[in-house]
């Protein structure tokens, strides 16, 4: 509700239709916090009117089968709304387990008394910081009983994500891979395409450390399609995008198809294959971190080029998906996956079957959040 963007919704809607494929009992509950955090995208405004997202909401929830399955606590007139709004004590009060998926939601009474309390965090480095130097981020962390990240190389020697004393387990992006078809690429132009922000929010510094974002990730590649021909795109988004001057450089600039998820889907199935930067943050701290975008770009039978985070170390590369840290390994992805393309699609669904297959991600997530 607060961020009614197609890409964005594909993340809590993994993990909702995974659970609810796997026969649980599942309901999405999403908190206005205490600042103005609505997103209304037809007015490219931040307010407190959740207006825009909670019919965004209403329509999505139907349409993937969940429509009485969502509420929205409104702290700016303290009221409930949505699907299941006149439930949410009986709900809270009966459920087992709170999967608080980035931290979203603040631990209001009621979310409190559910036995067990499971933060997962995907925007790693950052959320460490946060909770590092900011005290209420701290004690909202703290009131969770058990914690995962996506940074699946937290707590391994060589990565270097900040540490800031709760207890990560590694976990990854459930795939509902039955969402996610394999079509056939029909057009011969089609682009290595991602989404991306330019700057989601401000670099962060710690101990004298600078943990940056796509925008400081980019400047050694900004000359690549003059090296493979004017075939990358970017849907960009970011206020501070330098798009006359990406344009210039070959890549093609346009806006995030995210009105949303099935115009962001579309997007991706109809796209080559994905060539991405990662945020600095993420390859500097060797986290392993893999986005869930990259996941859905693999489920499609989509190959992806993309910077190392030191997701190497634990997801096979080369084939379907491939993985660069300089100029020169970049240009010879790309080059890979033209030159035996349908061998990189096939290649790439398998690995999201593999590695991403909610039904392999979440029994795992569950038991460990309900020791």
């Amino acid at each position: 509700m607060r961020g009614p963007l197609g890409g964005m919704s594909w993340h809590p809607l993994q993990y909702l239709m995974g659970l609810a494929n796997l026969g649980h009992d599942v309901y999405f509950i999403e908190d206005s916090d205490d600042y103005p955090s609505c997103y209304d995208p037809t007015r490219g405004y931040m307010d407190i009117d959740p207006t825009y997202g909670l019919k965004y909401a209403a329509s999505i929830f139907e349409q993937v089968g969940l429509g009485d399955r969502w509420a929205y606590y409104d702290a700016h007139t303290s009221s409930w709304l949505g699907g299941c709004a006149d439930r949410i004590k009986e709900i809270c009060t009966t459920a087992d387990l709170l999967l608080n998926l980035d931290g979203v939601n603040p631990l209001r009474p009621w979310l409190l008394q559910i036995p067990a309390r499971a933060l997962v965090e995907g925007d790693s480095v950052f959320t460490q910081i946060r909770h590092l130097t900011d005290a209420y981020a701290y004690e909202q962390a703290r009131q969770h009983t058990t914690f995962f990240s996506c940074a699946e190389n937290i707590g391994q020697s060589k990565c270097t994500v900040p540490d800031d004393g709760f207890p990560w387990q590694p976990t990854r992006q459930p795939i509902v891979l039955d969402t996610w078809s394999v079509k056939p690429l029909t057009d011969a132009a089609a682009k290595f395409t991602t989404v991306m922000q330019w700057e989601s929010y401000p670099a962060r510094e710690y101990k004298g450390i600078r943990y940056g974002l796509k925008a400081d990730a980019f400047p050694p590649y900004i000359d690549l399609p003059k090296r493979v021909g004017s075939i990358l795109e970017l849907a960009v988004s970011g206020g501070n995008t330098p798009t006359e001057q990406l344009a210039t450089k070959g890549w093609r600039v346009r806006e995030p198809p995210t009105r949303s998820p099935w115009t962001y889907q579309e997007y991706i199935q109809q796209s080559k294959a994905e060539f991405s930067i990662t945020k600095d943050a993420f390859a500097v701290t060797w986290s392993g971190l893999f986005s869930e975008r990259s996941a859905c770009y693999l489920a499609s039978g989509r190959p992806v080029v993309i910077q190392d985070t030191g997701f190497s170390n634990w997801l096979p590369t080369g084939a379907g998906a491939i993985a660069f840290s300089n100029l020169e390994e970049a240009i010879a992805g790309i080059e890979a996956v033209n030159s035996r393309y349908e061998f990189h699609c096939q290649a790439a669904r398998a690995i999201a079957q593999e590695y991403f297959d909610a039904r392999h991600i979440l029994p795992p997530l569950l038991e460990a959040a309900m020791k």
